[in-house]
């Protein structure tokens, strides 16, 4: 089992080094959901063109985007890629949330209901629904990517290829379970994986390089 001190030590060192990261960039919970969903295989700057678009023409609007088929969606959301796919998806969730009552009325369910709605949305996978439940409905929930499977394998804290229920529970286990800290923790792992602990990785004046 691992020691809760070692994840803590490895956020503590990762804010000592990079500070906050005011993760995840949008003005609203609406804006959050979206983004987690548009940001699947996707760069995030061709997520922000996307968004960007939506907000040009007013439509980050729960009520309007409601009101849009995927066919009219898809156009409006292409810099972010695999455009057909994720209008659908995109519309799903939009679905959910508009019949929900919006956030306000959402955010009253308890965090696990949540949870088991967003994943029978179509399209919605773990990362997904993990992403709107921390980020944009501010729940204590760790979101496991790519990038955070990297870096427990390189670190020795887990291989990296387990299943991702078992990752999220280790991270909620040894963490203090609140959803600041895992919001600031997850964003780390993120500037961690993109400046050092890369594909081939760059370890000089990595912040864990020595242990």
């Amino acid at each position: 089992m691992i020691r809760t001190s070692s994840l803590k030590r490895i956020y503590d060192r990762l804010f000592a080094a990079f500070g906050p990261q005011h993760w995840w960039p949008g003005d609203s919970a609406l804006e959050v959901a979206v983004g987690a969903v548009l940001t699947q295989n996707a760069a995030w700057a061709n997520v922000e063109r996307a968004i960007a678009s939506l907000k040009e023409r007013r439509l980050l609007h729960l009520r309007r985007l409601s009101r849009l088929s995927p066919d009219r969606l898809a156009p409006l959301i292409k810099p972010a890629g695999l455009h057909n796919v994720k209008s659908i998806r995109l519309h799903a969730l939009i679905r959910w949330l508009n019949s929900g009552g919006g956030f306000a009325r959402l955010k009253r369910l308890p965090t696990a209901e949540l949870r088991q709605n967003l994943l029978a949305c179509h399209g919605i996978g773990p990362e997904t629904a993990d992403s709107i439940l921390l980020y944009a409905l501010e729940r204590p929930v760790f979101v496991i990517d790519a990038y955070t499977r990297r870096i427990l394998g390189r670190y020795g804290i887990a291989r990296g290829d387990e299943p991702y229920e078992h990752l999220r529970r280790l991270f909620e286990a040894n963490l203090e379970p609140h959803p600041r800290l895992f919001n600031e923790c997850h964003a780390l792992l993120v500037r961690l994986a993109k400046s050092h602990c890369r594909v081939r990785p760059v370890c000089a004046g990595c912040p864990l390089e020595h242990g």
